[in-house]
């Protein structure tokens, strides 16, 4: 499974990825949109309604291919809007329906009881929620095709992440060992298509030769996409999940600047420097 996550201050740069990924075929089942603004997701509902036919909630019916609306109510957050299917899971819900109506995103009043927290949550589930408190709103788009995810990469990390600028050199890796630490010495570019499923490949490598402490040095970094920052995610909440930890160490300017701009800093653990990083293991 392939994942893009779009970080966005603006409701209108949102609109926008939200419209030209449905226009470039992405599947809608695959589009998750998370606000805890209820008027942004109602803008966002109504300026895709040209587009898509509107957004219907289980209170009015869904039809085939239409997003759904949900109100969720996330422990520790408050009410979370969101469009598309799936949100309740991404966020550790249990849903108590096929989707509860946002009524004012929507058009109307809800009447089916709102998602409860699922005691089963995935590790993931921290990442999404403090993004979101952190004021942001998320597009998250996962899907099994290479290629859906290359385009949706492209376009979240045109409207969401903001970060312009490419390095040309492809992205290589090289393990060391202090003590019980690996370190993934990491260069180049985590993209769409060669990046992320390397990085994916070294962290379960990794896992499976029994190395739970990782610090992934990102000093020769020079960019990450939308994928890339789902391939790290999924690596956090993947080594967190079997006991063990992930940080981040000597982040280049343009990486720092993105995680800074995405408030993704806050959900990470980045060390300054790799003395510093080793001693907090």
């Amino acid at each position: 499974m392939e994942t893009a996550i779009g970080v966005f201050s603006s409701r209108d740069r949102a609109e926008e990825a939200v419209k030209e990924l449905i226009e470039q075929k992405v599947p809608k089942q695959s589009i998750v949109f998370l606000t805890l603004s209820e008027t942004e997701a109602k803008n966002v509902g109504k300026g895709l309604g040209a587009t898509v036919g509107g957004f219907m909630g289980a209170a009015t019916g869904m039809s085939a291919g239409v997003l759904a609306a949900t109100l969720l109510v996330v422990p520790g957050i408050g009410p979370v809007f969101a469009l598309g299917f799936g949100a309740a899971a991404l966020l550790g819900l249990a849903c108590a329906g096929a989707g509860s109506a946002v009524g004012g995103a929507v058009g109307g009043d809800s009447t089916s009881p709102l998602p409860v927290p699922d005691e089963k949550t995935s590790e993931d589930v921290a990442f999404f929620r403090e993004v979101l408190k952190e004021g942001r709103s998320l597009i998250v788009v996962r899907s099994e095709s290479p290629e859906t995810a290359r385009i949706a990469s492209g376009i979240l990390d045109r409207f969401g992440l903001g970060i312009e600028g490419r390095t040309p050199m492809k992205m290589r890796t090289a393990i060391r060992q202090v003590e019980h630490i690996t370190i993934v010495d990491i260069s180049g570019r985590i993209t769409v298509g060669e990046g992320n499923v390397m990085l994916c490949e070294t962290v379960r490598s990794l896992l499976d030769k029994g190395s739970k402490d990782i610090l992934l040095n990102l000093h020769e970094v020079g960019y990450v996409d939308s994928s890339g920052i789902g391939e790290l995610v999924r690596s956090y909440t993947t080594i967190k999940t079997q006991g063990g930890q992930m940080k981040l160490v000597n982040l280049s300017k343009r990486v720092h600047d993105l995680l800074q701009l995405t408030k993704l800093h806050s959900v990470f653990d980045i060390q300054a420097d790799e003395a510093s990083a080793i001693q907090s293991f």
